[in-house]
């Protein structure tokens, strides 16, 4: 199962409906937490969602509104009992605070502490990009390997089935059927998470191709030049970057508290997003990946 489950949207200042950030990717078994900010235990249990489930945490900066919330989760893993490992990867410049809010946790987890800088790739598939915010800050992209999906039809024609289906996918050929003939190449999906940043090459290169891309919208175009001096993305620059990226499905988030309803930031999104879906996210969503892209660009 792939489904990211939005577990906060609020910036800097939460709000009576939204939560400060907090994000889970559920992929292929591993739960990726991105920036628990204060709230988030609570956030999972409004969501549904278990500690147990989270086998990394990705930090993009340590900003309060998106780490705070770091010691609780931790806590709430050992009082659970997960026994498996736990790898928390985050900006090398933030060791300190980081060490800071793991030593606030409960003993007794499997943590391993992953500091990264420059980009670099983090974990199988897992990778990272330079932002452009205030402080050292990383956005996030998870690609699958791309494959072959096969074509029960021709593997019939071919005689081909059962173990004899594994071995033609390890080996390439069985006989003088070849892989190609019986199959047809496989997109691997790709995930994006872009948070805190001003427009960038390292938010263009995560953007690349994803499937879903979560990005930031901390302002409306109208308060462009709030996010200049903060160095944060308008929803039409979220926007922009999808159309770039040739993006799939665009989720807005991380929305200013000066914002009461933000179906003005997804239209100014939209109007720049071309043939991408986008969507604003509210607290406790739960979004689907976006169908399969079935051959290899």
């Amino acid at each position: 199962m792939r489904q990211f489950v939005v577990l906060g949207t609020a910036s800097q200042v939460p709000t009576r409906t939204r939560n400060h950030n907090g994000y889970l990717l559920l992929w292929d078994g591993e739960g990726l937490l991105f920036d628990p900010g204060e709230g988030t235990q609570r956030q999972m249990i409004l969501a549904g969602v278990s500690a147990s489930q989270v086998t990394r945490i990705c930090l993009t900066h340590v900003h309060g509104d998106h780490c705070f919330g770091l010691p609780g989760v931790l806590s709430r893993m050992v009082l659970d009992g997960v026994k498996h490992p736990v790898h928390l990867h985050f900006p090398a410049s933030g060791q300190d605070v980081v060490r800071a809010l793991v030593s606030l946790a409960s003993p007794g987890l499997d943590l391993h502490l992953h500091p990264h800088g420059g980009s670099c790739m983090v974990a199988a598939g897992l990778e990272v990009r330079p932002l452009r915010h205030r402080i050292e800050t990383f956005g996030y992209r998870l690609v699958e390997a791309d494959g072959f999906t096969f074509l029960p039809e021709r593997l019939a024609t071919a005689g081909i089935a059962g173990p004899d289906v594994g071995r033609l996918l390890r080996e390439g050929r069985l006989g003088a059927v070849r892989l190609a003939d019986v199959s047809m190449p496989r997109r691997g999906q790709r995930f994006a998470f872009v948070m805190d940043t001003a427009p960038c090459p390292g938010a263009e290169e995560l953007a690349d191709g994803a499937d879903l891309l979560v990005a930031e919208s901390t302002f409306s175009d109208d308060d462009a030049e709030l996010a200049k001096q903060y160095r944060h993305l308008t929803a039409g620059q979220a926007g922009a970057l999808a159309a770039g990226g040739g993006v799939a499905t665009l989720v807005l988030t991380h929305f200013s508290s000066r914002y009461e309803e933000v179906s003005l930031l997804a239209e100014q999104a939209k109007a720049q997003a071309r043939e991408a879906t986008v969507l604003a996210a509210n607290d406790l969503d739960r979004i689907p990946f976006p169908k399969r892209r079935w051959t290899v660009a």
